[in-house]
């Protein structure tokens, strides 16, 4: 059994060809896939973070209306670049959000990716510290922020208080208990993977790593998963971790899915670099019809080490589509595999 939900990047672009032509289209068709997504039964509704992008952005208002429409299904990032954020307001905006969902928000965060300008994090008034790399930035803020969702008192009261206090020093308010066993790193290499056990955060891989062995990805995925668990386990966490895996698959079931996915482009895995030097290795795409699709997915070792899949969308083809897309996969896929 598995978990099943759909990740969104959230694109949108003033075309004929785009469904989704502003960012208030974007908007309002996430949260109205959201509930689409939870009446077929899936599980998660996930949406990306970009800056300086036609692309979804600011995701706490979004994860808040999502939580305020749905009942049951869980709702979350994947994932939110920490270079960016103040750990102290994000911890406020999060715990809002996670009870006005009622405790479903299941928050990806991480040091990000390439984005659309030069050190873009430095325009929201941050820097590292000297000797810092942007990605020790991140995890600084993550440690930051991970710290204060325990809800522990740190800050001294004022003496002649605008309203009464409560006794002892003062937390970080709205605190909603449990969020923080619902954080996620979304790792793209090995060694940040075990860093996240060690903090005890829940695991996200993407569509994406480090090519760390020249392996298949989905190869690299598993052992990265498993050397996670392997530290999770030597830490001596008393909870057990969860670990998402996101692909991209389309189940060939009409001729809308054929002309759109059924030409076999991104088949195989791709090699190449984004804003480093680092090499990375790109997932394929998986689209063929159910049966097919069932026996190539039953080869995929990191969705089998996963208990979570996060189906990504092509979001600007519409909600219409995107609800068919998982659709397709929760009914013609998911129970030959044992995933339901």
């Amino acid at each position: 059994m598995k978990k099943i939900g759909f990740l969104s990047f959230g694109h949108w672009t003033n075309s004929e060809s785009s469904r989704t032509r502003s960012a208030a289209d974007v908007l309002l068709q996430s949260i109205d896939l959201a509930v689409a997504a939870e009446e077929l039964g899936a599980d998660g509704a996930f949406f990306r973070v970009h800056h300086f992008a036609q692309q979804l952005a600011s995701p706490f208002p979004l994860l808040a209306a999502v939580g305020a429409k749905t009942s049951r299904i869980e709702i979350g990032t994947g994932v939110i670049d920490m270079r960016y954020e103040n750990p102290l307001y994000m911890a406020e905006d999060a715990g809002a959000a996670d009870l006005i969902a009622g405790g479903r928000l299941q928050l990806g965060i991480s040091r990000g990716s390439g984005e659309q300008v030069i050190d873009g994090w430095r325009h929201f008034g941050y820097t590292p510290a000297e000797g810092e790399t942007h990605a020790d930035l991140a995890r600084r803020h993550t440690e930051v922020f991970y710290e204060v969702l325990r809800g522990k008192g740190f800050a001294h009261p004022n003496a002649r208080p605008m309203f009464a206090n409560p006794p002892g020093l003062l937390r970080i308010e709205p605190h909603s208990a449990g969020l923080r066993d619902r954080i996620w790193w979304g790792s793209g290499s090995n060694a940040t993977a075990v860093w996240a056990a060690k903090m005890g955060m829940n695991l996200q891989t993407s569509t994406l790593k480090n090519d760390e062995t020249g392996r298949p990805l989905h190869i690299q995925q598993a052992e990265q998963i498993r050397a996670y668990r392997e530290a999770w386990n030597e830490v001596g966490h008393t909870r057990v971790p969860r670990v998402s895996v996101s692909r991209s698959i389309f189940a060939l079931v009409n001729d809308q899915d054929r002309m759109y996915f059924g030409r076999g482009n991104q088949s195989d895995d791709t090699v190449g670099f984004l804003d480093d030097d680092v090499r990375k290795i790109f997932g394929r795409t998986y689209a063929a019809e159910p049966d097919v699709l069932i026996a190539e997915l039953a080869k995929d070792d990191a969705i089998a080490a996963a208990d979570t899949l996060l189906l990504t969308v092509p979001n600007q083809l519409g909600v219409d589509y995107c609800a068919h897309v998982i659709d397709s996969i929760l009914k013609h896929v998911a129970p030959a595999l044992g995933w339901r």
